[in-house]
């Protein structure tokens, strides 16, 4: 909002994780896609990581964020392979980022064994942000309303132009 940018949340997942992304909407988020298909159904990070990069190939980005790392599997690999799939630098273990869009820059401060330091970085970037980066906006009464009402878009393999093969357990090592 700060600078004029527009907010689209993309997961992966069964039809149930729709209500995530209706929160997300409710919270501020401008548009959502879900992937959903049997297709995706036992994906290692690396078929996760595929199956996001060309979602997100669809749209225009300056910065992709992601978090650390999931909770089910915790190996904080889906962000870095998603960086490497879309062909952009990553800064990992972000607490803060600056944003200058004149400059089309970002400066992040990242977390390290040793404390924080800062990295400056073109866009467009992935983050993977850790617990503190921003305070989570509580979804008011209007901003749920309004997130009933928008298009969640969904999308399976075929729609999205991938072989079965690449994604779900068959595209997993």
């Amino acid at each position: 909002e700060k600078h004029g940018g527009e907010v689209t949340v993309i997961t992966m997942g069964p039809p149930q994780a729709k209500e995530t992304l209706v929160k997300c909407l409710a919270m501020g988020a401008d548009r959502a896609i879900l992937l959903t298909d049997r297709a995706f159904a036992g994906a290692d990070t690396w078929a996760t990581a595929c199956a996001l990069s060309v979602a997100v190939k669809q749209s225009e980005y300056d910065i992709v964020l992601c978090g650390k790392q999931a909770i089910d599997g915790d190996t904080a690999q889906v962000g870095p392979m998603l960086a490497e799939n879309l062909g952009i630098p990553q800064i990992t273990f972000v607490k803060k980022v600056e944003v200058d869009p004149d400059s089309r820059k970002v400066v992040a401060h990242r977390e390290t064994e040793d404390g924080y330091e800062a990295v400056e970085c073109r866009l467009p970037v992935l983050l993977t942000a850790i617990k503190g980066l921003n305070e989570p906006r509580i979804p008011t009464l209007m901003g749920i309303m309004n997130a009933h009402k928008k298009e969640i878009r969904t999308a399976t393999a075929s729609d999205l132009g991938i072989s079965p093969d690449m994604v779900g357990l068959k595209g997993s090592y």
